[in-house]
């Protein structure tokens, strides 16, 4: 009796090691399936981030001239009617510190 308990604990080690094995090997091909998704995904990401940052890009480089002349109007104003640039900096100011002051 004691031989045929001996026997089918010799039979469940078994198994469960062979079952270990077959997990471990399993386990180790998800990690390198994820590993090159991971990689794949990483690269997909930073391909659009790149594709993002040039038209972004695109656009304010275009936009720049324009930006240049407003800017030049907007201090030639200011220098001709200086009190009327102080409270329009002010009110944009207040504007910014009560958003900021919600938040």
């Amino acid at each position: 009796m004691a031989s045929t308990i001996s026997k089918m604990r010799g039979d469940i080690e078994s198994d469960l090691e062979d079952q270990v094995a077959r997990l471990s090997k399993e386990l180790n091909s998800l990690k390198k399936a994820v590993s090159k998704r991971g990689a794949s995904a990483y690269q997909d990401t930073r391909e659009a981030a790149s594709d993002v940052y040039g038209e972004v890009w695109d656009r304010v480089a275009e936009s720049l001239p324009a930006m240049r002349k407003r800017a030049r109007a907007a201090e030639r104003v200011a220098r001709d009617n200086p009190a009327t640039a102080a409270v329009v900096g002010l009110a944009v100011v207040g504007l910014l510190v009560t958003l900021l002051a919600r938040r």
